[in-house]
């Protein structure tokens, strides 16, 4: 089995499938500790406390998703939550405990107790993906490529067989039953964005190449709070975990103006709001009532800012986070290619729907990858690569794309902007013009400013896009 990405949805995956008896070639573009998952600051949400239950983080979620979400993807992922964060304790995740060893929960948009396990406060990333690297690192079934680029992936007969990867100028051949893609997603498509430059939708790209489908991709969520900054750090991310402990978003006459607490989306466009009102580049979240000890990464960033939370509001404005859609994929990783899988944010289960509620993409990780791996052990095709043909990247996007996807499918668009998106030079670009113009209406991250009213009869509809770039509006049962 060959795995492509190396953050936690490709480790946990590789971990599992190697545990489950599989040989896995685990292909990284950066070292272990590179990807996007090690600067996550979210948590996993799981209901773990006393006064919660899966029905209630379903509840949750469903509300969040704003009428898209996928209500069987959204079980699985909230009735195994629970056991993945026990399996990740077991791997020697240590997770935040209160003073009595209990796990320490907290609170974020959209949900209705608190259910978010932190690891090192703002850290979590850090410290799940450091342990799992560690462990594939060291086992004896996995076969680590660091700083190698995964550039094609290979199909014979309408199926998967592997990937042609490139190393040092080298490029090597990698047969096998099943690929399992967990590229990331890519929000950094957007001029501003909370993510690694390197998030530009790899794995979109190649696994439309290759002909596979592809959804949900006008899904794309703002961060509320990400820094606004003349420097290096605009654009950092400043977790709502913070929120969650008292954190305030202020107008520039120094009075709230949302609910810091409800769904991102929300947030994010009355942020979009009071700046238009306002003529102001960023809004202000007072940070004074948090504990910033619990945050040391974020307090780190604002103080060498010349910020002091103790006294300094943080400026902040929206920012391109994270990719509802991707890759379509069953609750199991399956892809519209045989042999092919995919896990992660690259993925796309219909889960999030609309609008993904807070911490529940780490969650997915973890449960959805472990099914994936499962599922791809399970794959019988021996694998070969005798007349295969290799269906390969595009060139990286350009500065040009990252301006015009950030103006012509920001937090608000139409169809005049999106249009001239539909002849962008880069492939996935492309293909989130043709989902944003295919749903003509507004829906959680998806506003429509010449489509202003949400039509109910696209609730629980999905759009996808195939191997031809077309966009279809489905219904998935």
């Amino acid at each position: 089995m060959v795995v492509v990405g190396a953050g936690a949805a490709g480790l946990f995956c590789a971990l599992v499938a190697a545990r489950d008896g599989a040989r896995v070639a685990l292909v990284s573009r950066s070292p272990l500790d590179g990807s996007a998952s090690y600067w996550a600051q979210g948590g996993i949400a799981a209901a773990l406390s006393a006064d919660d239950s899966p029905v209630r983080h379903v509840e949750d979620t469903l509300v969040a998703g704003r009428g898209a979400a996928h209500e069987s993807a959204v079980r699985v992922l909230c009735d195994e939550s629970p056991d993945r964060v026990r399996e990740l304790q077991a791997l020697g995740v240590r997770f935040d405990a209160d003073r009595h060893g209990e796990l320490a929960l907290g609170l974020e948009g959209g949900h209705s107790a608190r259910r978010i396990v932190h690891a090192g406060g703002s850290a979590t990333g850090r410290r799940i993906t450091r342990q799992l690297a560690a462990l594939a690192a060291t086992h004896e079934r996995i076969d680590v490529f660091e700083d190698t680029i995964a550039n094609a992936l290979l199909g014979q007969d309408g199926r998967c067989v592997g990937v042609r990867a490139r190393r040092d100028g080298s490029e090597t051949t990698l047969v096998a039953r099943a690929t399992v893609l967990a590229t990331g997603g890519a929000a950094a498509l957007w001029s501003r964005s909370t993510n690694p430059r390197g998030s530009v939708g790899v794995g979109l790209a190649l696994a439309h190449a290759a002909g596979a489908n592809l959804a949900d991709l006008e899904f794309t969520q703002f961060h509320p709070t990400a820094l606004l900054l003349d420097g290096d750090d605009d654009g950092f991310l400043i977790t709502e975990a913070i929120r969650g402990e008292g954190a305030k978003l202020l107008d520039g006459d120094g009075e709230r103006f949302v609910d810091e607490l409800a769904p991102r989306d929300e947030v994010a466009l009355a942020i979009e709001a009071e700046l238009a009102r306002s003529g102001e580049r960023a809004v202000r979240l007072d940070l004074r009532p948090v504990d910033m000890t619990r945050f040391p990464n974020v307090a780190e960033v604002l103080t060498r800012n010349g910020i002091d939370p103790l006294t300094d509001p943080a400026p902040v404005a929206p920012a391109a986070h994270y990719t509802m859609g991707g890759i379509a994929t069953d609750i199991d990783g399956r892809t519209s290619l045989n042999g092919l899988y995919a896990v992660g944010e690259c993925a796309c289960t219909g889960l999030h729907g609309a609008n993904r509620l807070a911490s529940n993409s780490l969650a997915e990780c973890f449960v959805l990858s472990r099914r994936a791996a499962l599922a791809a052990v399970g794959d019988s095709h021996p694998g070969s690569t005798d007349a295969a043909q290799a269906h390969g990247l595009p060139e990286r996007p350009s500065e040009e794309t990252r301006t015009a996807l950030w103006r012509h499918a920001g937090l608000r668009r139409d169809a005049d902007g999106l249009r001239p998106l539909l002849e962008d030079p880069y492939p996935v670009a492309r293909l989130i013009g043709a989902a944003c113009l295919a749903r003509e209406e507004s829906r959680g991250a998806h506003q429509r400013s010449d489509h202003p009213d949400t039509d109910p009869a696209l609730d629980g509809c999905h759009t996808v896009v195939g191997g031809d770039g077309v966009a279809r509006v489905e219904r998935w049962d």
